[in-house]
């Protein structure tokens, strides 16, 4: 039977235990939250850090040293056949120091990983025991831990690195905490194959960008690859992390630097001076010729290298040919600071590149050469449409293929000649320098015998080159001056052959020297073909043309003197039934106008009989009144029937058969004859008349072949009209108005000009359209007929095959415009 006290004692013992147990199970729990908050923390790490490993490392280090209470914890990976420290917890700045200047090193010069590559843990609890590799006791010596633990991390059964953590007393890890190491080293795997595949396909992923980048670039610029290797290298440095990517090319047995990626200035001219070289002074030309890539990993140590290397800035490079059909036709010289080699993956990406270069190069080159077929094509279709469109004129043809040649052929200027009477004249040239055109042209014609190419070519039939304008040994100074002024250094002149005879040449220069391909000496023989196609193209149409043209001009002058004859006819039977007609009426007009003159006498007599009758003052008025209206009236009569008497009498002068002799006249003798007659006749109407009048007499005016009497009618009928205009001006009141009359004459080769200008009230618009009209005149009542100007219109233009126009300002000015031909027809017509 127990007793109360030992129940007691039983139940304290009881709640102890329960106690301690709870207090375990707490710090289990609190142990499981850390690592459990620990991992969650490395796994959000992970997540925010997909691309790099080295904030999870961070991350493990820091809690492997904090959950297994340790002294130090770092993180090593494996990279290559190197360790690397990738993360690690600080101790004292000196012991950092040598930590990381204990890495990277070699994998076989540290023992642990011996020990660890199978996938083992692996602990040392004590660093100072014996068996302890003495690089492990060096660095815990200098770290200051006595036990490390080594938990190598596994990938697919291959060690990636490893994890150690330290502590600084002797003594093992406990099983857990292996375990939870193992947990970190598990977590530091994933990470770093998240890494690895993130990378990868990032990689991948700007691979294919880079890739139709340059796709692009290619579609952009189909004729020319220059664009597409500046995106090449660009493109290339970018991805392998190179510090520069240089593209070459090789032509004509030397290396030509096409494309690079610029460093600083000074490095760039040194690279950029370095080429062209001759592959003989190009060693990476032999290293990759067989189509395999080729590395230099430490330019150090290749004297060849070495200097362009030290300018620049690098020290490895890696050389990819580009290959076309096996042979290589240029290289990608990808570079870096670092020592090493290049990874695998960055000579397959260069070799990517390098293949795009060549499909480039060969997209380029068939472009151009289909751009320059249909070039070609269209050039040639171009010169026939000119001759087609020229048939009369050789010259827009000439330079249709002067423009081509230097085009097509990509000269610096290009030079048309034609052969006439043993000269060679200059028919058409184009040239990108104006500075040596005054020479061109002063050096033709230039005789066939001269020692110019030009010259040799047109006489001997045989195109010919000079390679060199400057250093051919039988070139004369005037030729080197001349190639130098118009800035060539290589010319290629083909003949224009005609049955075997050269008519011309065509020649095109370059601005660099060396030879010409036979395709362009073949299109400039072309044409040379299609030139002399126009020559004897126009040669014959010419002489169609001038043939019809005699024939025309001969149908013109019969039918032309035919008209005259036809219009003198008429104007003669015309003129007949007018004179009849006004001599009909010329007799009762005058009985009329003598008769009213008469009676306007006779009331004056009646007014004077009837003075002394006495009469009633309103009888006296009426008489007055009556009287006076019956004298208007008459007065009325007399001047109305004065005009129309006037009219009459233009009618006899406008229908007046012939104007005298038809013959050869002086014009300006005409001119000043009408001038003196027109001047004195207005003096003696009106003696106040002043006016200034001003000779523009062309000697080259000469003879044509006229009716003087006619003509002289018709200027005084335009310098009278003109006195009118300016006496009218001038009596409207303008200040400082001086009135002037012009004459002038101007010869021309088939005709003659005759002007009258005045600078009087000029012709408004709707009263020019009229003036040339019969019987319209704005001239008050007596002054004018109507006649005039019609009748000068008819000399002129009818009988005389000339023309008559009028250019007026209202009250600026007017101007009387006529035209004769120096000779009629009418005398040849007459004669046949």
């Amino acid at each position: 039977m127990t007793t109360p006290s030992n129940d007691i004692e039983e139940l304290e013992r009881r709640l102890q235990a329960v106690a301690a147990e709870n207090a375990r199970l707490s710090g289990e729990l609190a142990t499981a939250r850390d690592r459990q908050n620990a991992s969650a923390e490395i796994l959000r790490t992970i997540a925010s850090s997909p691309s790099d490993a080295r904030p999870v490392f961070a991350a493990i280090a820091s809690r492997s040293k904090h959950l297994l209470d340790g002294f130090s914890a770092t993180v090593l990976q494996f990279i290559g056949d190197e360790l690397h420290l990738v993360a690690f917890t600080p101790t004292t700045p000196e012991a950092d120091e040598g930590l990381k200047a204990s890495f990277p090193r070699k994998i076989a010069d540290f023992p642990t990983f011996a020990l660890v590559r199978d996938g083992e843990t692996i602990q040392f609890p004590d660093s100072e025991a014996a068996g302890v590799p003495a690089l492990n006791r060096e660095l815990a010596r200098l770290r200051g831990f006595r036990s490390v633990l080594f938990m190598p991390l596994m990938n697919r059964g291959t060690p990636v690195g490893m994890i150690s953590v330290t502590r600084a007393e002797p003594g093992a890890f406990a099983p857990d905490l292996v375990q939870l190491l193992q947990t970190f080293a598990d977590q530091a795997v994933i990470a770093i194959e998240n890494a690895r595949l993130f990378n990868e396909t990032k990689e991948t992923l700007e691979r294919q960008t880079a890739t139709a980048d340059i796709l692009k670039v290619m579609a952009a610029s189909p004729s020319d690859v220059q664009p597409v290797f500046e995106a090449i290298a660009t493109n290339a440095n970018r991805l392998i992390g190179g510090f520069s990517t240089a593209v070459l090319r090789y032509i004509d047995g030397a290396a030509h630097l096409a494309a690079f990626t610029p460093t600083d200035p000074a490095g760039d001219r040194v690279l950029q001076a370095s080429f062209p070289v001759p592959f003989a002074r190009f060693p990476p030309y032999p290293l990759v010729a067989n189509g395999v890539a080729a590395q230099l990993p430490d330019t150090e140590l290749e004297p060849a290298a070495r200097d362009i290397a030290r300018a620049r800035g690098y020290r490895s490079m890696l050389f990819t040919p580009l290959m076309s059909e096996g042979e290589a036709i240029g290289i990608i010289i990808a570079t870096r600071c670092a020592t090493g080699a290049f990874p695998e993956h960055h000579v397959r990406l260069l070799q990517t590149f390098a293949d795009q270069a060549v499909i480039a190069i060969k997209n380029v080159s068939l472009f151009n050469a289909t751009r320059e077929a249909l070039e070609r094509q269209t050039a040639t279709a171009d010169i026939l449409k000119v001759i087609a469109a020229s048939p009369a004129d050789v010259t827009p043809v000439f330079q249709a293929i002067s423009d081509s040649a230097k085009t097509l052929i990509g000269g610096h200027s290009s030079t048309v000649t034609r052969v006439i009477d043993g000269m060679l004249h200059l028919a058409a040239f184009t040239t990108d320098n104006e500075a040596g055109n005054a020479d061109l042209l002063s050096s033709f014609p230039a005789p066939l015998s001269s020692s110019g190419i030009h010259s040799r070519v047109a006489t001997s039939g045989e195109y010919a080159f000079r390679s060199d304008m400057q250093n051919e040994p039988d070139l004369t100074e005037a030729m080197k001056e001349l190639a130098r002024t118009r800035g060539y250094r290589s010319i290629l002149v083909v003949p224009m052959l005609r049955d075997g005879v050269a008519i011309g040449t065509i020649a095109v220069t370059r601005p660099e020297p060396g030879h010409f391909p036979d395709k362009a000496i073949n299109l400039l023989k072309t044409f040379a073909d299609q030139a002399v196609i126009a020559v004897e193209n126009t040669r014959l149409f010419n002489e169609v043309q001038d043939r019809t043209r005699e024939l025309a001009k001969s149908l013109d002058d019969l039918r032309a003197a035919q008209d005259r004859l036809i219009q003198t006819e008429k104007l003669a039977s015309l003129g007949q039934l007018t004179a009849g007609i006004a001599h009909e009426i010329k007799n009762p007009l005058n009985f009329v106008n003598n008769f009213a003159s008469l009676s306007a006498e006779l009331t004056d007599e009646l007014n004077e009989v009837l003075a002394p009758v006495t009469l009633a003052n309103d009888v006296r008025t009426e008489v007055d009144e009556l009287t006076g209206l019956l004298k208007d009236n008459l007065q009325k009569v007399v001047q109305h029937g004065r005009r129309a008497d006037s009219i009459v009498k233009n009618m006899l002068l406008h229908s007046r058969e012939g104007g005298g002799e038809h013959g050869l006249s002086d014009i300006n003798a005409l001119v000043e004859e009408g001038l003196n007659l027109a001047y004195h006749g207005a003096r003696a109407e009106k003696p106040g008349f002043d006016v200034t009048l001003k000779r523009e007499l062309d000697p080259a005016a000469g003879q044509a072949e006229v009716f003087p009497q006619e003509i002289t009618r018709v200027l005084l009928n335009l310098i009278s009209n003109g006195f009118h205009a300016v006496t009218k001006r001038k009596a409207e009141g303008a200040a400082g108005y001086e009135p002037v009359v012009t004459a002038a004459t101007r010869g021309r080769s088939d005709s003659v000009e005759i002007r009258i200008r005045d600078n009087g009230t000029g012709i408004a618009d709707e009263v020019r359209e009229k003036m040339f009209n019969p019987f319209f005149t704005t001239k008050p009542a007596g002054e004018g007929t109507g006649l005039g100007l019609s009748m000068s219109h008819d000399i002129v233009v009818k009988q005389h095959g000339g023309t008559i126009d009028v250019a007026t300002e209202p009250g600026v000015f007017t101007e009387f415009t006529i035209r004769l031909p120096r000779k009629s027809g009418i005398a040849e017509s007459d004669k046949g």
